[in-house]
């Protein structure tokens, strides 16, 4: 069973990785493009699966990949619904709360989120409460880094400004999936 598990973790990341290269030949049909955002309604996911290049996509990939193995409790179905739900309201916030933001692509802002959501519901877990907690003081630190340093070596190395407001975005919505996570499971369960 849990080879079985594991092979579908495998799977998954595979099928993630090459959906998201597969979009990436194609970046300019698939990144946040407000101007023709809901016409183009697709962007509101896609844009978070294409990158600014290959590096970027390496990088974010990598991160994602990383994320079904440190956090083993965490099924594929959670990730679906993350890949799904994350990208749906970082998008919308950039429209509504951050006009300026014409265009974006990239992952990291779902990425944070997902492992955000994650660590959030694993406290709960006593064996995994001080890996969780270390997580977010991580994700926190790296926040409050972006947010007063900068994030200029990260820009140079994908040839592209950092959109830290992806990031601080991507956590609000993970902290509030995993507060309606907790609580579905908390009443429904």
């Amino acid at each position: 069973m849990k080879d079985q598990f594991l092979m579908q973790k495998i799977v998954f990341i595979a099928i993630v990785m090459s959906v998201s290269a597969c979009l990436q030949v194609f970046a300019d049909s698939f990144i946040y493009w407000q101007a023709s955002l809901f016409q183009e309604f697709w962007r509101l996911w896609t844009a978070h699966w294409v990158h600014v290049g290959w590096i970027h996509y390496v990088l974010n990939i990598v991160a994602f990949a990383c994320l079904p193995f440190i956090f083993p409790r965490v099924r594929i179905w959670h990730f679906v619904a993350l890949l799904l739900l994350l990208p749906l309201f970082i998008s919308l916030c950039f429209y509504y709360l951050f006009p300026d933001i014409e265009a974006y692509a990239g992952l990291s802002g779902v990425l944070h989120g997902a492992y955000v959501t994650v660590a959030c519901v694993h406290l709960l877990y006593k064996k995994e409460r001080n890996f969780a907690a270390f997580v977010l003081f991580l994700i926190l630190g790296k926040l409050i880094w972006e947010n007063t340093i900068g994030s200029v070596g990260t820009a140079k190395l994908i040839g592209s400004p950092v959109l830290v407001e992806a990031h601080l975005l991507g956590v609000i919505g993970g902290v509030i999936i995993a507060m309606l996570y907790i609580l579905w499971d908390y009443f429904f369960e």
